[in-house]
């Protein structure tokens, strides 16, 4: 991921849990259940008269079985999706 100049951009952060193994995305794979940090990085758009930003990227912080952490991009529709189906599944 590019990095961009701090001034043009903020990074959010967020926590969603998962209650079963999950995908996001297929390339990927299969994910554990439990409780994962996503971090959204958005660039602000000068040129308007109001304050706004764009997303650049979505990154979920991933671990797998042997606690070796890594980074997966994700699609914010693809992510409120895979939280969806665990939501339905868990009941």
């Amino acid at each position: 991921m590019k990095k961009l100049p701090d001034a043009m951009t903020r990074t959010t952060s967020k926590t969603v849990i998962f209650a079963q193994p999950f995908v996001v995305n297929e390339a990927d794979g299969e994910q554990l259940p439990g409780v994962y940090t996503v971090e959204t990085q958005e660039v602000s758009l000068d040129f308007t008269s109001f304050h706004a930003y764009r997303r650049v990227s979505m990154v979920m912080h991933c671990h797998d079985s042997n606690g070796i952490r890594r980074y997966m991009r994700v699609d914010p529709s693809a992510l409120a999706a895979a939280l969806a189906r665990d939501v339905r599944t868990a009941k």
